[in-house]
Parts: structure tokens; sequence; C-alpha cells
């Protein structure tokens, strides 16, 4: 499955949504067509040894800006660009960002849990952007997401409600997880970052479900979609 859209207007514009987006392409196409590029990932990329040796913590940050390929930049940014300007809408620019950035120091700590001594760099902002996805999910979780569907060589459109959608790539995303665990190869996705990410958003999500801006985003939708 791919989401194409979601059916959800939205009546701020999305600045930092579109702000993230724009700084990941850019830093996308200057370090993935340097001839240095492996160099890069090893030097900002985040190791999750540095987490129990108590070095390069700078590198949390900096390897969320940071993709491996043009797929992995790619699926990170539609679903940024998709999921993200809501959550923006209901929470502001400045608490959507703090939570933007939080979500994925989370998901780095997550993610080293299972494997402390890895030595491997993690890069991307799919820590990060699912905590956009838990909270859209528990702000949200009537919304349309209109989705592609790869059925073997059969590819059509349906509209799946966002609770079904996101619930769906997080069993998913929890299955591999487990499996990684039990396989001492390296899968190469870190999906223990994409469970700590979602968890970290659902929790701010709760914290901040009851304010005001929040509320009256939510209050909106519902009129949006019954009337």
């Amino acid at each position: 499955m791919m989401p194409i859209k979601d059916i959800n207007p939205t009546h701020t514009k999305p600045v930092v949504t579109r702000l993230l987006v724009g700084i990941n392409i850019i830093i996308f196409i200057v370090t993935f067509f340097n001839p240095r590029f492996t160099d890069i990932i090893d030097m900002w990329g985040f190791r999750p040894i540095y987490l129990y040796t108590g070095i390069r913590f700078e590198t949390i940050f900096t390897s969320m800006f940071l993709h491996g390929d043009i797929h992995h930049i790619f699926g990170n940014m539609l679903y940024l660009w998709i999921f993200g300007d809501n959550v923006e809408d209901a929470l502001g620019h400045g608490k959507y960002l703090m939570t933007y950035l939080i979500s994925g120091v989370a998901a780095s700590a997550i993610q080293s849990i299972f494997s402390p001594i890895s030595t491997v760099p993690m890069i991307g902002a799919s820590g990060a952007i699912s905590g956009i996805l838990g909270m859209y999910l528990l702000f949200y979780p009537r919304a349309r997401i209109v989705t592609l569907l790869f059925l073997g060589y059969f590819i059509t459109t349906t509209v799946l409600p966002a609770f079904h959608y996101i619930w769906f790539w997080f069993i998913m995303q929890f299955i591999l997880g487990s499996i990684s665990i039990l396989n001492p190869i390296p899968v190469g996705v870190a999906y223990w970052a994409h469970i700590g990410g979602f968890v970290t958003g659902l929790l701010i999500g709760a914290i901040l479900y009851n304010t005001r801006q929040v509320r009256l985003k939510r209050m909106e939708y519902l009129e949006y979609i019954l009337y």
C-alpha cells in the first residue's frame, strides 16, 4: 500500500512541513550526488553504540536529514507531505516542529535498545515522521486516505480510514521489527525506530489532545465529514 493523498482540509499554511520537505530534499541532492556520500553517512549517521558510549549525540539530529537513496527520500517525504500538514494545523508551527524532533530522538533511542552495540549508521526521517503518524491517528482516525494498492500485477486505488491504514502500517512495523530481533543478519531497516517514533507521537498527542487548538481542529474535521 502507498498513500496518495488524504481527504482532510487544513486552514493554515503548513510552513514547517514544507520547510522540512525542502530541507530534506536539498540535503539529499547535495549529499547523494557527492562522490564522498559514503563518508558523509559514516560521519553524520547515528550509531546506536554512541548512546551508550556518550559520544556524537549531535548525530541523532543530523541523521534525521540524511537518506540512502531515491526510494528512501521519496517514501519519507510522501508520508510527511500527506500527514504532516494536518498535524501542523492542529498543533501550530512551534509545537509541531518540537514533536517532529522529539519523535526522531525517541526513535533513535528505542532502536538503540534493541541493537545497543550496533555500529551501523542509522539515517532517515522515518522515526520523526512516525511520530507525526501517531498524532494523525489520534487526532483524525476517521480521515480518508486515498491509497494505491499493489495486488500482484494489478494496481488499483481505494479509500481507507486513517485508523485502518495507519494501524496496518504499525502492525507491519511491529511484525517486521520482531522478526529482526530473531534474525542475526541486519535487515537494513530500523523498524524499532519507526515503532518508537510512533508511540512517542501517540503519547505527545494524548497530552495535547484536549488543548483548545487541537480540540477545535478535531471538531472542524468532524463537522466536515458529517455535513
